[in-house]
């Protein structure tokens, strides 16, 4: 009782000491900071509209923001650190003496600084006008940094959106991540709305299917600037120009890229303290590309608003988020006769055409889509600028797709023949829940940092003065901590990655019995053996069993780390892992026709395939170097970690040797590892002479990779140049170069590279084109390999036209 008595005593006095530091302020000036545990550590501005602090954003997780006040609901209108939330114990701004202001978490990590410097006081002050500027101190108040300068998803009145700034929307109403919609000035000066994720990105707004200059839009003025004023006016310096509905009163509004992706500006209405829509950038919302997802189409009225349905053939991969699309009830082949068309009046997919071709019949696009594995149906519209014919676009791809009685064309949709009685029609009930939360709560839970010397010294008197009474409570409660805490080590242990990644869990139990004690064998690797299984949910997976060496657990936990942080159709998909005692396994995707090794030796890839795997494999691999959330290298580019699925497209797989670099940890060029890493005939120089490191080698093993599809000779054993076998590394390079340069012609050199499987059934400008671009890629020189982007860019380029690959060799 005595014990519970002082406890209470020592927590009065720790409410009285916070309580008399927390008081509302206008300034934070340096050597001064502003806590995440003071809900009174704010900054308002001298007008009270705006405040500035931190803002909750999930369990214990928190940015520091700028939200409006005067709104019913606090509104956020800007958010320093939305991607990377602290935790809601022990984080701070700090406003240094040195002029930096920095926002720490709970370990007093960085997660966000303005990177300024002064060598007079500085001050942070919340304008009238929403702006947080820190300023010096002095008579001048020189502007050192202000939040206008980098704006989130919002534009305050007269805050001005430039060529370096853009609009990026927020994951979902109450997810203020950075989401999938993005507001900035192209090249060629024109203010757009951009559909940005990792596989596709895709302008739709202005309408992309006419020139700027049939949208009212300029591209000569270079200036690129955008500005809502104090009026209601939205102009930029492409001609844009639009009014709000209540224009020329001067009240709070704001413009918004929503998580929908229309661009819309709000008028807040003073007598209930709501916001309301004075202009929208989009009136038909089912424009707004992916909204939807895969294999599905939106449509709309005004009744029942906006809503996605499921093509016929396929169902919704999820009930609660469209944007998750749909997938076939149904299992692709490259088998023509089996399949057939289904008519779609007035739908209209946009985007993803492969190889359209004007003046076609009916049956002949038929035909050119049965052709293709990768076709999934055609758009067939009338030629309205010729008048002399139909349109035929394939579609490797059905996404963006509406309905709008506007469209006079049809979309033939490819069914398989025994489903074409039984499909349903495109569904109207299943409407699009725009309303709704489908994120997941972030949580930011740390290691408490150690108080501050009088919080602990109360805490220990407290202790002190009930010790004698209580020793031996004290004593068995440290028993009981001790022993909880070591039980919950390991389980901490076990769930970092499934809270990380959010893939499912699955013990080794079911993983036994899905591969049948693990007797399928289909792949094995100096990291394990990979086994065919089948899941509880009937999915077909490939298992991957890392070994149980002590190298095993490090494995695991690179790989998974890696894919967890991407996404890409060109990259493995993982659905799941096994941590569990001394078993490490992982769950991937499973792929039809295996890896690019098991198929080079046989008749089954033609030369279009591989074309196709070789711009596949390179755009996987561009997106690991320059566009995930972290640069990766892959590290053992090579046939067997290329796997091919059902259409015999590649995913780039096997991140168990990979190397991550955080895009805040600096510079590519320094990277070093611990051992070298790869497979010999496909590691670049730079492995064998310990020079430093960067993606370019990566790029020499896609080089080397490209070299063995077009000549269907392994780069560890070819014919030498003296007839015998050369087995020691590189010999494949220096064999393609001399029949290149030795070649009376390109007809000439070509026809003795090309791998005989192909009986001279191949596109001699694309051989060309991949031949000279491996070639490239195996520069000694790792500063003469292009960058994986620019593979890319060249592998596209018209098949007949090489002059400006050979200007980019």
């Amino acid at each position: 009782m005595e014990f519970l008595c002082v406890f209470s005593w020592v927590l009065s006095l720790l409410l009285i000491f916070s309580s008399s530091s927390s008081a509302e302020q206008y300034v934070l000036r340096d050597g001064s900071s502003l806590s995440v545990e003071k809900p009174t550590d704010v900054l308002l501005s001298p007008n009270g509209v705006f405040s500035a602090g931190f803002f909750r954003v999930g369990v214990r997780a928190f940015c520091f923001a700028v939200w409006i006040t005067k709104s019913k609901d606090p509104t956020v209108v800007w958010m320093a650190n939305r991607d990377e939330p602290v935790n809601g114990i022990g984080s701070k701004l700090s406003l240094q003496k040195n002029g930096n202001l920095i926002l720490t978490d709970g370990v007093r990590r960085t997660q966000w600084e303005t990177k300024t410097a002064s060598s007079s006081s500085v001050e942070l002050i919340l304008l009238n006008d929403g702006n947080l500027v820190l300023v010096t101190a002095n008579s001048e108040k020189e502007k050192l940094w202000q939040s206008f300068d980098s704006p989130t998803d919002t534009l305050l009145p007269e805050q001005v959106l430039t060529k370096d700034t853009f609009l990026t929307s927020s994951r979902s109403i109450s997810n203020f991540s950075s989401g999938n919609y993005r507001l900035y000035f192209d090249n060629d000066n024109v203010l757009r709305l951009l559909y940005n994720v990792p596989d596709t990105t895709s302008v739709y707004w202005p309408n992309p299917a006419i020139m700027p200059w049939q949208s009212g839009r300029s591209t000569y003025n270079n200036s690129r600037l955008a500005v809502l004023n104090l009026l209601g006016n939205f102009a930029a310096s492409d001609n844009f120009n639009c009014n709000s509905s209540d224009y020329g009163g001067k009240i709070l509004r704001r413009l918004t890229l929503d998580p929908d992706g229309n661009l819309r500006i709000y008028s807040l209405v003073s007598e209930s303290r709501t916001w309301v829509v004075s202009w929208q950038a989009i009136s038909q919302p089912c424009t707004i590309h992916g909204i939807c997802g895969d294999n599905s189409v939106c449509g709309y009225d005004h009744v029942r608003g906006r809503r996605c349905s499921c093509l016929p053939g396929y169902r919704a991969r999820s009930t609660t988020n469209w944007i998750q699309g749909c997938e076939p009830e149904f299992e692709f082949s490259c088998n023509s006769s089996k399949f057939d068309f289904k008519s779609l009046p007035h739908v209209q997919p946009f985007g993803f055409d492969r190889d359209g071709f004007p003046s076609a019949s009916l049956e002949a696009c038929k035909e050119r889509c049965l052709s293709m594995c990768s076709c999934r149906g055609f758009v067939f519209d009338y030629d309205m600028t010729n008048n002399n014919g139909y349109l035929c676009y394939p579609k490797i791809r059905l996404f963006n797709g509406f309905i709008t009685p506007s469209f006079s064309g049809n979309l033939y949709l490819k069914l398989p023949k025994a489903n074409m009685n039984s499909v349903k029609k495109i569904s109207t009930e299943s409407r699009l829940e725009c309303s709704r939360d489908f994120a997941v709560q972030l949580n930011r839970t740390y290691e408490k940092a150690r108080g501050a010397w009088s919080l602990n010294f109360l805490l220990w008197f407290a202790v002190s003065v009930a010790i004698f009474e209580m020793t031996c409570i004290f004593l068995v409660w440290c028993v009981l901590f001790r022993t909880e805490k070591d039980s919950d080590s390991e389980a901490a242990k076990q769930g970092y990655i499934q809270a990380a990644t959010g893939f499912k869990k699955f013990t080794y139990a079911q993983l036994k019995k899905a591969t049948g004690s693990f007797t399928e064998e289909i792949g094995r690797g100096g990291g394990g053996v990979v086994y065919r299984g089948v899941l509880p949910d009937n999915r077909i997976a490939a298992i991957k069993k890392l070994n149980e060496a002590n190298q095993g657990e490090g494995e695991f936990l690179a790989e998974v780390g890696t894919i967890g942080r991407l996404n890409h159709m060109n990259l493995i998909e993982m659905w799941g892992y096994c941590a569990e005692g001394k078993h490490r396994l992982l769950i991937y995707e499973f792929m039809e026709h295996g890896s690019l090794a098991d198929n080079l030796s046989s008749n089954s890839l033609n030369w279009e395939k591989r074309f196709d795997i070789a711009v596949g494999t390179a755009r996987g691999l561009a997106y690991l170097h320059e566009e995930c959330l972290e640069w990766i290298l892959h590290c053992d580019i090579k046939p067997q970690n290329i796997l091919l699925d059902s259409d015999y497209q590649p995913k780039v797989a096997d991140f168990g040797l990979s190397k991550l670099l955080n895009r805040g940890g600096g510079d590519m060029n320094g990277s070093s590892f611990s051992r070298i890493r790869g497979t010999r005939g496909y590691m670049a120089p730079e492995w064998v002479y310990n020079l430093p490191l960067n993606s370019k080698v990566d790029v020499y093993s896609y080089g080397i990779v490209v070299l063995e599809m077009v000549t269907g000779k392994s780069p560890i054993g070819i014919h030498s140049l003296d007839g015998g076998m050369a087995t020691e590394h590189g010999r494949l390079v220096p064999w393609v170069r001399e029949k290149v340069n030795g070649g009376a012609t390109r007809e000439s050199w070509i026809a003795e590279l090309m791998d005989p499987l192909m009986a001279n059934e191949y596109n001699v400008d694309k051989v060309e084109c991949l031949v000279r671009v491996a070639l490239k890629c195996v520069e000694d020189d790792k500063d003469s390999r292009p960058t994986m982007s620019q593979v890319v860019e060249m592998l596209l380029q018209n098949e007949g036209k090489l002059s400006k690959i050979h200007s980019m060799l």
